[in-house]
């Protein structure tokens, strides 16, 4: 997409460069007033428009990397518990074999 601006990195924040929201009152009376806007003015007025229409999309996208998230520290969690488990149980072995080395020097 070749377009000025996105949404989350607009063209420019300030409002003398922002295409007016409103027409102003001076189109009215058919005297032609100063042209504050810069040549991106119109493509800043389009995409205003395509910034609401892509804020389900923003949030869909927020809410799948908070769910992403969640899931890596879910899985961090469970491999977490399964290396202390697996640490006791070698401990248990380790013990273990200290106990018949010992039976095995004293008989």
């Amino acid at each position: 997409m070749n377009t000025a601006g996105t949404i989350n990195r607009p063209l420019t924040h300030d409002p003398q460069k922002q295409a007016p929201m409103k027409p102003s009152p001076h189109e009215n009376t058919g005297v032609e007033p100063e042209d504050r806007t810069t040549k991106g003015a119109k493509d800043s007025r389009q995409n205003r428009t395509r910034e609401m229409q892509l804020i389900p999309e923003a949030l869909a996208r927020a809410h799948m990397h908070d769910r992403l998230r969640e899931a890596e520290r879910e899985r961090r969690a469970v491999r977490l518990a399964t290396a202390r488990r697996m640490q006791r149980r070698a401990e248990r072995a380790s013990m273990r074999a200290r106990r018949a080395l010992a039976m095995a020097v004293m008989q």
